[in-house]
Parts: C-alpha cells; structure tokens; sequence
C-alpha cells in the first residue's frame, strides 16, 4: 500500500515558478502546483512506505534549488 503526502513549500522570492517545474520532474511527485497565502508550491506525492516517504523529502524534494523550507502533511484515511 502506497505513502501520500502533500509538501508545502517556502520558496526564495521569485522562484517558485522553477521550483514547480524541477518539483514536477522528481519521481514519486505526482503534482505540483504554484499557490498563494503562506506556502509557494504544492506538491502532492507517493511513495512505498512511510521510511521511503521521508527518504524521498530528504533526498529528493529538498535538494532542489530554491526551497527554503518544506512541510509536510500525509494523507491519512480516518
């Protein structure tokens, strides 16, 4: 059963366009989308467990240029 989360993302002013568009090439994201209010993109991802959920925010998401901060709200089914 698969992982999904939604990340928000601070971005440095004038980036988040860039950040959407190397956020949308990262396996494991399924969209990406520019917003207003406190956040500057958000994404929505999958991955295979909670463990590799982590690994891919880490190693992936926030390794891309221009993130300045990320947060990050599984989806859970209550």
């Amino acid at each position: 059963m698969s992982v999904q989360a939604y990340i928000l993302i601070q971005s440095e002013i004038g980036s988040s366009e860039a950040v959407v568009l190397a956020t949308r090439a990262v396996p494991g994201v399924v969209e990406a989308f520019e917003v207003t209010g406190p956040y500057d993109v958000i994404v929505r991802c999958s991955a295979d467990s909670v463990d590799d959920l982590g690994k891919f925010i880490v190693g992936a998401i926030q390794k891309v240029p221009g993130i300045t901060r990320t947060l990050t709200c599984p989806v859970v089914n209550i």
